[in-house]
């Protein structure tokens, strides 16, 4: 089905703003498909990638590295990492190199509950499995042009 049917609209004024559209709206609907995973765990998509980071680290983050690494970045690090340490998934710890900083780590709860969503990672890959190889590669080349051309 295509974005116009989709959203019901019948036309765009170019192709490149149906396009913008369409990575709107694809963007929204593939964080439905995820979020639905995420529930049963009481998380949000932006804790599921703080606990990531934080498993791929080999070393305790500040919130600031925390935010370079997230997928949004227009989110509060802070805030978002306080309501994990509320559920016991991640902590704060006195940073080695600074005693007057804080860095953050996860928790073997946090690792735990990874370990869990683990077990839905096809289900994540799935989502684009109307792909093929060939046109994920494209795809990804195509997002990365987007993003690297201003």
């Amino acid at each position: 089905m295509s974005i116009d049917k989709d959203i019901k609209q019948g036309s765009f004024k170019s192709e490149y703003q149906r396009a913008m559209v369409n990575l709107i709206f694809t963007y929204h609907w593939t964080t439905e498909q995820l979020k639905h995973l995420f529930d049963g765990e009481d998380l949000t998509m932006q804790q599921f990638n703080i606990l990531r980071i934080l498993r791929g680290s080999e070393i305790p983050l500040s919130t600031l590295q925390i935010r370079e690494r997230m997928l949004d970045k227009m989110s509060d690090t802070s805030r978002i990492v306080d309501r994990l340490i509320l559920k016991g998934l991640v902590k704060k710890i006195t940073c080695k190199s600074d005693k007057r900083l804080v860095d953050v780590s996860i928790t073997t709860a946090g690792l735990k509950v990874l370990d869990k969503l683990d077990l839905h990672e096809e289900k994540m890959e799935n989502i684009l499995r109307s792909l093929t190889e060939e046109e994920a590669i494209t795809f990804n080349k195509l997002l990365d042009k987007i993003r690297h051309s201003n």
